[in-house]
């Protein structure tokens, strides 16, 4: 295939904020009473925020208002963006910046495809502006992962053929989204996780652009 853009999710392959995300939750569960754990945690990767919040209220066992889970739901991302104002560029994953000249220098282009509404944010944050065309966030896509809006939205946005892309996903649901959208993906994690990928990496260290191109 040839290869014009490619399209990154944020959280679990550009930076960690799951960690973020984690403690956010966690304080809103303490709020409401009852305790939310790591293992717990893991149902809500590559999960909207209101889909994260239904599922966080189903382990407290509590039931909540449409009203009542929009209030909560603000108060997370009231929490989260309190901790994510705090990050630097030292918290960008090994390998990405390396990865990302190489492209960018063979005319590759490139965008964030993520669920999180506060994309933009932290790609200020880490000092990426420069390093993407375009960014298709929370904010522009009305259906969750694994429908393929969001790299959808991304592919038009860079002028590109949904073939004509690859995808980088840390996220079961967003390997998914990229073959639902007909692109090529890499899963970035585990096999046993992500074994729908058309190839998966631990990371992006020992990854080149010589490697993208043998997909």
């Amino acid at each position: 295939m040839e290869i014009k853009a490619c399209l990154f999710d944020l959280d679990g392959v550009i930076v960690d904020t799951a960690k973020y995300h984690f403690l956010a939750w966690k304080e809103l569960a303490a709020d409401l009473g009852f305790d939310f754990t790591e293992e717990h945690n893991e149902r809500l990767k590559g999960v909207s925020r209101m889909a994260s919040l239904d599922i966080l209220l189903e382990i407290g066992g509590e039931t909540y208002t449409k009203e009542e889970k929009e209030e909560m739901a603000k108060s997370k991302n009231e929490r989260y963006v309190s901790l994510i104002q705090k990050m630097t560029p030292d918290e960008i994953l090994p390998g990405i910046i390396h990865f990302m000249n190489e492209i960018k220098n063979a005319g590759i282009k490139t965008a964030i495809g993520s669920a999180s509404k506060n994309a933009p944010l932290i790609i200020e944050r880490l000092k990426l502006e420069t390093y993407f065309d375009a960014i298709i966030d929370g904010n522009k896509v009305s259906n969750a992962k694994p429908d393929p809006e969001v790299f959808l939205k991304g592919a038009e946005a860079l002028g590109v053929q949904p073939s004509e892309c690859v995808v980088f996903e840390d996220a079961a649901a967003g390997v998914e989204a990229a073959l639902n959208g007909n692109m090529k993906c890499i899963g970035i994690g585990e096999k046993h996780v992500l074994g729908k990928a058309d190839k998966v990496i631990p990371g992006f260290e020992n990854f080149s652009l010589g490697k993208l191109l043998m997909i």
